[in-house]
């Protein structure tokens, strides 16, 4: 499983779960904490001067009260996501899914490779990219808002 962090600039933070394991309130508190708070310091150091925003989807391990703390103490702040709105989770429209295309080809021995070949795809992509999926989003956004929360098919 991997939890992927990004932003305009391109890939903050890959975080790849061992086969088996489960993302929990304590699991993802813990990786907000020890990995992306350093990994934004390390990257763009000036962000945490200003503001961090996350844009997640209302899974359990994201509101459950523990997470809504770790993600208080930290001082990031949470963009509203409403329930059930898959149209507005962009790494699953913008990311994930062009990656599932990529990983279609050549099949991978083991997790170790497949990890790899993410690796690569992520870390290769034009530099247009990632800012453009941002803009994207709000045409998503507004898209959603007026067909009153429908699901959005295409754009």
């Amino acid at each position: 499983m991997l939890t992927f962090f990004w932003n305009y600039n391109g890939a903050i933070l890959e975080h790849y779960m061992p086969r088996g394991s489960t993302v929990t309130s304590a699991t993802y508190s813990n990786l907000l904490r020890e990995s992306l708070k350093p990994a934004i310091r390390q990257k763009w150091c000036g962000l945490l001067t200003t503001r961090v925003c996350l844009l997640q989807d209302n899974g359990m391990p994201h509101t459950a009260t523990a997470t809504v703390s770790t993600i208080e103490d930290l001082r990031f702040e949470c963009i509203p996501h409403p329930p059930y709105s898959p149209d507005l989770t962009p790494s699953d429209f913008y990311i994930f899914s062009p990656l599932k295309d990529a990983l279609s080809g050549p099949q991978c021995r083991d997790d170790d490779e497949v990890w790899s070949v993410v690796h690569e795809w992520l870390h290769t992509r034009p530099k247009e990219f990632f800012p453009h999926r941002i803009y994207a989003l709000v045409k998503r956004w507004h898209m959603c808002i007026e067909l009153e929360g429908d699901y959005v098919e295409q754009l």
